[in-house]
């Protein structure tokens, strides 16, 4: 068939424009046309598929589209069984932690011995407030003893994150959620919540989720660490319900899980907390 190149152009009102340009071949003194279709509406996948095939793939969700394609396959199969884009999304929520589960724990494990260890830290940090090079040996010495990775709870997250950056576009992307109503007063999840409920609440567990973490050592570090999610809670104010809904969901499970593994180091190891 003949070589097809697809164009996108983001015009002066907002929408979005694409076009087909088909390179034929047209010899001397002949004519040739060609019918390319119009398609006018919303980036709903399966208006899209029906209208041309491909036609689907002008939905953009960045470089990350290979991990996004499949995340909204499975939160359309979802909503095809449940019937609510918001129950698809804790759905599609609980599934990606459940499949990042070994790695969430590890990290959490790696925090939850931190978090053990930190009045050690501190009293190491007064000890030799006023030779780094002992201090960092000491430090060194602690971690190697309690057999605890410094970084260990930084890996797993960082492998998660393609896969949450994927979803957000999905969710951000999504016309389907347009007008599409959750519960109670969350009646367009592709709007801002009207009351303000779920951005509050996600506050709340980012509030609660970094007091679970261990504080650094450090007094300047600490208290960023403790303002950030107050910063940080400012952007889903104006973030729509569909997405705020998703965060708020993973929040939960993490501090659940977080919780669990905490108690877990702290029932089995109480000599930390005594040393």
């Amino acid at each position: 068939g003949a070589l097809r190149d697809y164009l996108l152009e983001k015009r002066q009102d907002g929408t979005y424009a694409g076009r087909v340009v088909v390179a034929i071949n047209v010899a001397p003194g002949a004519e040739a046309s060609v019918e390319v279709p119009l398609y006018a509406g919303p980036q709903e996948k399966r208006r899209l598929e029906a209208a041309a095939p491909g036609l689907d793939l002008v939905v953009d969700y960045g470089w990350l589209a290979i991990i996004a394609w499949p995340l909204f396959w499975l939160l359309e199969k979802l909503h095809a069984l449940t019937g609510n884009w918001g129950v698809a999304i804790i759905l599609l929520t609980v599934l990606i932690k459940l499949l990042f589960f070994p790695l969430s724990a590890a990290s959490y494990k790696s925090m939850a011995k931190m978090k053990l260890i930190t009045p050690r830290l501190t009293k190491i940090r007064e000890m030799y407030a006023n030779d780094r090079q002992k201090m960092n040996q000491a430090m060194m010495d602690l971690y190697k003893t309690e057999k605890i990775n410094p970084l260990g709870g930084c890996f797993p997250i960082v492998v998660q994150i393609p896969v949450f950056i994927a979803l957000y576009w999905v969710l951000l992307a999504a016309i389907e959620l347009r007008h599409a109503p959750f519960m109670l007063w969350i009646r367009d999840l592709s709007a801002l919540d009207p009351y303000f409920v779920l951005p509050i609440l996600m506050t709340g567990t980012m509030v609660l989720q970094t007091r679970m973490n261990p504080t650094p050592p450090d007094p300047v570090q600490a208290k960023v660490m403790q303002f950030m999610p107050y910063f940080f809670s400012i952007f889903f104010f104006f973030f729509p319900a569909g997405l705020v809904l998703y965060w708020l969901v993973n929040n939960i499970l993490s501090i659940t899980q977080q919780w669990q593994i905490q108690r877990m180091f702290q029932r089995d190891k109480p000599a930390h907390a005594k040393r």
